[in-house]
């Protein structure tokens, strides 16, 4: 007889965190409200804000950044390198090519097209410390181009991921912030500090995402003045090009395309490497292979004094380069975390925290690096030999900087509108993806949000990109990441703090010969379990359980724990439990000095085995082809097993035997490390 369709639970209309959504909305409200009503009195506060920001915390910006990639080698080569982001027999779940083309494809967007051309040209005309024009000054650019787009900008990135997949997909928390401070706020982190951490991730992800359309939309509209000869450069057509964009980003997410939106990143990837094939065979090819090495080995050779730069005894030749390029870009890159941290922790699950470390930091930097090279470079002697300056003399307009460049190359007009379709790809996927990470965010990583509220934050994006762009243009964009940028750094460095203690307790946790609790069921009710073999339940039989079975054996024991002594609450989840995997419910003990015991029990899907299928149609057989059980979770990095079959006394002593082993263990770590302190022997 063929098996009934399960019914999927349907999306909740609404599922943001008000404590987190509405101060966001406050504080962007206000500034929309200033740009719109008073754009020139919002043009000088943005430009005296930049200007505070840079004279006050330059260093702090300096040493944070400088920080994390020390923080993510260190965890790297130490033991927690070999810790996986899951549990502890998890597989990646791409190999590693494709792993790899992803983290290339996240290296790529608009700051590639932007500031390919235009950052090593202007630092060559206009470099920190060396004369203007010359070989010194085109070295100089090149390595402080490397700075900004190398190792450092990835660490950020690095990480944000890395804080997002281990507390994600190792303590089952969601895929926010406030996830990171849990090993210092256990539950505190549901209260006014977490929503506090997460208000300031959405503000600034908001920012950094809008100063990205600002720049795709600036220099979109050169690229069509510039091939079409419309007169593109007017506020009310930049403004059209966002109203587009924002408005196919919609459309992506209100149509569920999914698979769309991944063929136009995958379009995006190959048509970024013919560009840059283009331009490495047209360009001076050997001197580009050339530069390339030496970029590299004066990069790394002073990437430590860079790093730490802030020109305190003797100013740059610009008093206003520093913060206008290294101290921007870190900004931005914070602001950005959020939102690439989300891409490559999700795309990560299964790796050790040391292929994730390496890669991060390799892969794309590698790629950033030879684009870089072959745009920069590739500008820098056409400059020089071929344009006699005349390129340089059209520098300072960096929206059309990258067309200038075409213009001396072969094919220079179908290479230009090229480069127009790539911006625009970026364009949209940059924001159809946005608003999902900011949905995410302001939702605390719901795994079924409502379309609706992609769409509302997709037009959020597009409006304060608007609004900063008629109250000041660029700088706005600039100063508004700027200063958003700060407090979200402060945190960072927080999470560093969090995930090393985490990372600690899982050590201390370490498991051994951990076999499912469920393995003392001696036949009793099993009427009853052939019962649910042969029907297989459906999701909302399983959140039946849930409610019926597992939260009240939970709260019995919690109850007897608290007479006990023992502090222990229960979490019920499950009204946003779906059967992707989000937590259901969970009982958790706090442990002083080591990780809570954690017995949780979710709804996850598996496929149906093929035997039971009979013939059917396609669409029917995607209906039907998985079950959902209630899953085991835990927070040791343990495999969750089912326990549908359980009743209520069998539950709560699978969840005793799970408390029991927990203690038998930790007691044997908190031995173990004091044998091995100072004073009690080897």
């Amino acid at each position: 007889m063929d098996q009934p369709a399960i019914p999927q639970p349907a999306a909740p209309r609404l599922t943001f965190s008000a404590p987190v959504v509405i101060p966001a909305l406050l504080v962007l409200g206000a500034l929309l409200l200033l740009c719109g009503v008073f754009p020139l009195h919002a043009d000088r506060i943005f430009s005296s804000a930049q200007a505070w920001v840079i004279t006050h915390f330059d260093w702090f910006y300096t040493m944070v950044v400088s920080l994390f990639p020390v923080f993510l080698l260190m965890v790297a080569f130490s033991r927690f390198g070999n810790i996986r982001l899951g549990p502890d027999d998890a597989k990646p779940e791409f190999n590693f090519l494709s792993w790899s083309a992803m983290l290339f494809a996240a290296g790529m967007g608009i700051g590639l097209m932007y500031f390919g051309v235009g950052e090593p040209l202007q630092h060559y005309l206009n470099p920190p410390t060396q004369a203007a024009g010359t070989p010194a000054a085109a070295r100089e650019a090149l390595t402080s181009t490397f700075f900004h787009w190398g190792i450092h900008a990835w660490s950020v990135y690095g990480v944000m991921g890395l804080v997002l997949a281990y507390f994600g997909f190792r303590y089952n928390l969601p895929l926010t912030m406030r996830s990171g401070l849990y090993p210092l706020l256990q539950q505190r982190i549901d209260g006014p500090i977490g929503h506090g951490v997460d208000t300031f991730a959405l503000v600034g992800t908001i920012a950094g995402l809008a100063t990205t359309l600002g720049y795709g939309a600036l220099q979109l509209a050169a690229g069509l003045n510039i091939v079409t000869g419309w007169d593109t450069t007017t506020t009310a057509f930049r403004i059209g090009v966002i109203v587009i964009v924002v408005g196919l980003a919609g459309l992506s997410a209100a149509s569920g395309l999914d698979k769309g939106v991944r063929r136009l990143s995958e379009t995006n990837l190959i048509l970024t490497f013919v560009l840059l094939g283009f331009v490495l065979f047209f360009g001076p090819t050997v001197h580009l292979f050339e530069a390339f090495s030496e970029n590299i080995g004066n990069y790394l050779s002073s990437v430590v004094a860079l790093s730490l730069r802030t020109f305190a005894y003797e100013p740059a030749q610009d008093p206003g380069w520093f913060g206008d390029w290294t101290i921007l870009y870190w900004a931005w890159w914070v602001s950005w975390s959020p939102f690439v941290g989300m891409f490559i922790a999700r795309i990560s699950r299964g790796r050790t925290v040391r292929e994730f470390i390496v890669g991060v930091l390799v892969i794309p930097t590698a790629f950033n690096l030879l684009w870089m090279t072959a745009f920069g470079n590739g500008a820098i002697w056409i400059d020089t030999h071929v344009a006699q300056g005349a390129l340089a003399q059209s520098a300072s307009n960096v929206d059309a900087l990258l067309f200038r460049f075409f213009e001396y190359l072969p094919l220079a007009k179908a290479v230009s509108w090229l480069a127009i379709v790539l911006i625009a790809l970026f364009f949209v996927t940059s924001a159809d993806s946005g608003a999902y990470v900011v949905d995410a965010i302001a939702s605390r990583g719901h795994p079924r949000s409502p379309v609706w509220q992609r769409l509302f934050w997709a037009g959020v994006l597009g409006v304060t990109a608007i609004a900063l762009l008629l109250a000041g243009g660029l700088k706005a964009l600039q100063a508004l990441t700027l200063v958003a940028a700060l407090p979200v750094a402060a945190i960072m460095a927080v999470l560093c703090i969090g995930l090393w203690r985490g990372m600690q307790a899982d050590l201390r946790n370490a498991t051994q010969d951990w076999a499912p609790a469920t393995s003392f069921w001696n036949g009793q009710h099993w009427r009853k379990r052939l019962e649910l073999i042969v029907r297989q339940p459906d999701a909302l039989d399983i959140q039946a359980f849930l409610h019926k079975t597992v939260l009240p054996a939970m709260r019995e024991v919690a109850e007897e724990m608290k007479r006990q002594g023992v502090p222990a609450v229960v979490h019920d989840d499950s009204a946003e439990a779906q059967p992707e995997g989000a937590a259901a419910v969970r009982l958790v003990i706090p442990i002083p000095e080591l990780r809570d015991f954690v017995y949780g029990v979710r709804p996850v899907k598996r496929k149906l085995p093929g035997y039971i299928l009979t013939e059917v149609t396609d669409e029917e057989e995607n209906a039907r082809r998985h079950v959902v059980e209630p899953i085991t979770f835990f927070a040791d990095g343990r495999e969750g097993y089912d326990i549908q079959y359980l009743r209520h006394e069998e539950l709560i002593a699978d969840i005793l035997r799970n408390y029991e082993r927990y203690l038998s263990l930790s007691a044997d770590k908190r031995n173990l490390l004091l044998n091995r302190a100072p004073g009690h022997g080897g």
